[in-house]
């Protein structure tokens, strides 16, 4: 099988993760993925350069943008953006991630391109949205998910700097919110026949993901405030460090279910009765949390799982690193990972993240080199050889090439 999306036809015109992304995954699912690319390329093809000096791959451009087809074309070429048309006319979904108002200046905007192309679902990322005073305002990640959304904030300590997210995190968030939004759209074209315009952004990404806190102060006007480790209200969600220095997180979200199986865990069954509410627990939590680490530290993390293991209830999860993870086999029995196509060999990468029980997907090639299927894609718009030769020579296309960091 193909995957879930196997013959749908998308046409991405998007630059670094946030678009990629959502494009990367409907190619992981079997969609035909064309990529535009202005004859430079995808300003991501740098980060072969940027992140590993000259080493031969780049991982971060593969994840996003494996098994999808690259054209490069210049879309401020009449001829360039007729291309561009023509594809979309074939297409089914065409996702980007570039500014609304560059968009309209190549005249591809969703006005200029519904007239041609009614029934395609045109799929919209930006950075603040489609209205207001800033929705053309340039915004990375790290701007508009991690900084604007409040999300940085909240994750600051009291008095100390904000934490720096890691790479991709909003992008890759929003990508998956793309992707379900574009989904949604093509089931009510499969009612109404039409395609309809549908757009995420990363602010609002950022504070959907924060919205436990954000419903709070909307509903309640309250805010909570970031745990500290030595005073949590509820000892039984908290981190702590094995004798070992390994650390791992107690995850007792319930209190009636999950304080007595620690309580047992750590050889104090006196404690079920000697704080038997969760408001006990919090006004002694100090305490109880100072116990805890003294008797965490007696025994190592392996230790501890073989002990929690004997309490069906009590759930826990180690923090890992990435080598941890690397070596966890639940991640690998989950499906954590994918082998993709590599010449006569295959690649080990990162999987998106889900699964289809009838409709199995797998990616079918590594990241396309830049124009690597300019003259395919022209042919099968009905151009012949001479036709692409000029197209070339105009400088409205071009084929296979390198550039710097690709």
């Amino acid at each position: 099988m193909g995957g879930p999306l196997e013959g749908l036809k998308v046409v991405e015109l998007a630059v670094w993760v946030a678009g990629p992304a959502a494009g990367g995954i409907m190619a992981d699912w079997g969609a035909d993925v064309v990529k535009i690319e202005p004859p430079t390329g995808d300003p991501a093809r740098q980060y072969q350069r940027m992140l590993g000096g000259d080493l031969p791959t780049n991982p971060v451009f593969e994840l996003d943008n494996r098994s999808k087809r690259s054209i490069a074309v210049d879309l401020r070429t009449d001829a360039g953006r007729e291309i561009a048309f023509e594809l979309f006319e074939r297409a089914d979904v065409f996702v980007t991630n570039v500014r609304a108002a560059a968009l309209k200046r190549l005249g591809i905007d969703y006005d200029a391109v519904r007239t041609r192309a009614p029934r395609l679902v045109y799929a919209l990322i930006t950075g603040y949205g489609v209205a207001g005073p800033d929705a053309d305002e340039p915004a990375y990640d790290i701007g508009a998910f991690w900084s604007r959304s409040g999300m940085a904030n909240l994750l600051s300590p009291e008095g100390g700097e904000p934490p720096f997210q890691r790479g991709g995190m909003g992008d890759h968030s929003v990508g998956m919110t793309t992707v379900a939004a574009i989904n949604a759209a093509l089931l009510a074209r499969h009612r109404t026949g039409e395609g309809q315009l549908v757009s995420t952004s990363l602010l609002r990404q950022g504070a959907y993901t924060i919205g436990f806190d954000l419903n709070l102060k909307l509903m309640w006007g309250n805010q909570l405030q970031l745990g500290r480790r030595t005073s949590m209200r509820n000892p039984a969600m908290n981190h702590y460090v094995a004798g070992d220095g390994q650390r791992f997180w107690i995850i007792g979200q319930e209190a009636a279910r999950h304080w007595a199986p620690l309580a047992r865990a750590v050889g104090k069954p006196e404690w079920i009765d000697e704080y038997p509410y969760p408001r006990d627990r919090a006004e002694h939590a100090v305490e109880i949390i100072a116990e805890l680490d003294r008797i965490f530290a007696t025994k190592s993390r392996d230790e501890w799982a073989a002990v929690f293991a004997t309490e069906p209830e009590f759930f826990w999860a180690p923090i890992n690193t990435l080598d941890d993870l690397l070596a966890d086999p639940q991640f690998f029995a989950g499906g954590g990972t994918v082998d993709v196509p590599d010449g006569g060999s295959t690649t080990t990468m990162l999987s998106t993240p889900a699964d289809f029980s009838a409709t199995t997907w797998a990616p079918r090639a590594l990241a396309p080199r830049l124009g690597e299927h300019t003259a395919d894609v022209l042919r099968e718009l009905g151009r012949d050889d001479g036709e692409i030769t000029a197209l070339v020579d105009a400088g409205a296309v071009a084929l296979e090439t390198t550039p710097e960091g690709a």
